[in-house]
């Protein structure tokens, strides 16, 4: 299939170029790739008429390909739409554009958006508002009629049984007591029950527009299920070998089952399909923000990131299926054998975790403070770990050495009776000075590990901060969320500076420079207060 040349981006002439194309989940961008963004960049930057949206934040994309001659040049793309079009000159289109005017998805986004109107129109109705204004009156009204006249029964049973308490009572006077309290809960079953009848009759006049509201809502929802699925099954994704597979089907085996909005709309499976469907051979794929980072999640102008979890990687595992793929560049095992022991008795240790080291074992066969422990105790003993560091921050971790012990020791985790305190080396310098954040967190369910800013329904996350000389921070936690520190030096409310080395929220380097250098704890034993040093190795 002849190709356009126009969406053929030629490269400097001298770059080398990659035999196989890098793990777009794990990567750093090659030669290639950045002289491809350099070149792109210039040409995003050169349209003034995008200028005002892309500021706000817009994910572009770059793939480095060889086409059938030998010729080396690269693709470019962005996520979702810009100015309403997803077919920019320049850029490759949308692998099922579905925004043409006439087009089936407009016009049945049209009857939904008229089923909005409709909706909207009963609920701002003059009779609907009236008639709701009317029913919260009466409901008000009632409560605080039955509440004084339920007060009054009350004072009059007190009246009655003090009269009681002060002495003899006649046959007459019991008798009217009885009539008394009698009378006072007819009247007030009779309240209640005319209350009822009250309510029951504004809401017979509502009920007919609430069942006809509830009714276009239920065909608004139908209608957007039905207009979702079919646009799922237009998108119909090639692999490397030329198969095709729409998301409906690619999505059908994942936890999720359904694709989440906006599938196949990112960058990646936009050049891929391209590049597939023309013959090219993908070498090198790249992703660069542009403009502004979102509330939520962190995102910094001109940084790298890899592709998403949940949109993306069911879709590119499948368009990727066997290719062999060049990978990024993963830490080293390594083997520790030993680790350095802070503290050590019959009931707990307290280790230095190198970074690259994880606290427990995982799917790997990489090494962990426990497999570690394990080799160095030969057996005799079995180690609990009582909390957890990343696999990339070193410092301070307790292991008991029994459950008993790691029981108590993280329930004064859980009670916040810890004392905590990081050293980290940012990426720049900040202005010596210390503070507060307070940013809460939650995971990013549609793209794990990542950890986003939510402030309606994330945690508290609260962190103390002291900034030194020499790009140095002390990070005190006083909440323990995942990722909190890393988030909270990255995110643009908080310091705004990723932490060094940190490739989830910055950039990657040599390692991640965060580590835990001071631990308090009660020993669960002796209730002696102790704290724990560790020297920071950067």
């Amino acid at each position: 299939m002849k190709w356009d040349d126009v969406l053929f981006h030629c490269l400097p002439a001298g770059i080398d170029v990659p035999d196989e194309l890098n793990d777009p989940f794990d990567y750093e961008p090659d030669a290639s790739a950045l002289a491809a963004w350099d070149d792109l960049r210039g040409e995003i930057a050169r349209r003034k008429e995008w200028r005002e949206e892309i500021d706000r934040g817009k994910m572009f994309g770059v793939l480095v390909v060889v086409d059938a001659e030998g010729r080396v040049g690269y693709l470019a793309a962005y996520s979702g739409q810009i100015g309403g079009q997803s077919d920019s000159n320049g850029f490759v289109p949308a692998v099922f554009d579905y925004l043409q005017p006439d087009g089936y998805f407009k016009t049945k986004e049209s009857e939904i958006s008229a089923i909005n109107a409709e909706i909207a129109q009963m609920c701002s109705s003059e009779q609907y508002l009236s008639l709701q204004a009317s029913l919260k009156k009466i409901e008000s009204d009632g409560q605080q009629m039955l509440f004084a006249q339920a007060s009054a029964m009350r004072m009059a049973k007190q009246m009655r049984n003090q009269r009681r308490l002060e002495g003899y009572l006649s046959a007459t006077e019991t008798a009217d007591m009885i009539r008394e309290s009698q009378f006072q809960k007819a009247e007030l079953r009779r309240a209640k029950k005319a209350q009822e009848e009250r309510v029951a009759a504004v809401k017979a006049e509502l009920q007919p527009l609430e069942d006809a509201i509830a009714a276009l809502k239920h065909r608004r929802h139908e209608m957007s299920d039905q207009l979702q699925r079919w646009l799922f099954m237009q998108f119909d994704m090639l692999n490397s070998r030329g198969e095709s597979r729409n998301l409906i089907d690619i999505f059908a085996s994942t936890p999720q089952q359904i694709p989440p909005s906006g599938s196949g709309e990112c960058c990646e499976p936009r050049l891929l399909q391209y590049a597939f469907a023309h013959g090219l051979s993908p070498r090198s794929i790249a992703m660069f923000w542009w403009g502004e980072s979102p509330k939520d999640v962190v995102r910094h102008a001109g940084h790298y990131y890899p592709a998403c979890s949940g949109k993306c990687k069911p879709i590119l595992e499948w368009m990727l299926d066997g290719m062999t793929l060049r990978r990024g560049p993963i830490a080293t095992s390594g083997r520790h054998c030993q680790l350095n022991m802070l503290y050590d008795d019959e009931y707990l240790c307290v280790v230095d975790k190198p970074a690259g080291m994880l606290s427990v074992p995982g799917r790997s066969e990489r090494e962990s403070v426990v497999s570690v422990l394990k080799e160095m105790w030969g057996g005799a003993v079995q180690p609990f770990v009582v909390h957890r560091l990343d696999m990339a921050t070193s410092g301070i971790l307790v292991v008991a050495k029994s459950a008993d012990v790691q029981q108590l020791l993280q329930s004064q985790f859980a009670r916040h009776r810890v004392g905590k305190r990081y050293v980290a080396m940012l990426s720049s310098q900040l202005p010596v000075g210390s503070g507060q954040i307070s940013l809460p967190l939650r995971a990013d369910t549609a793209n794990r590990p990542y950890q986003i800013v939510d402030h309606v329904h994330g945690k508290t996350a609260v962190t103390s901060y002291e900034i030194l000389p020499d790009r140095h921070v002390l990070l005190t936690p006083i909440t323990g969320r995942t990722h909190q520190l890393r988030v909270h030096c990255a995110h643009s409310e908080g310091l705004a500076c990723p932490i060094l080395g940190d490739a989830l929220y910055g950039h990657p380097a040599d390692r991640l420079y965060l580590h835990a250098e001071q631990l308090t704890i009660e020993h669960p034993v002796t209730r002696e207060r102790m704290t724990f040093h560790s020297e920071c190795p950067f």
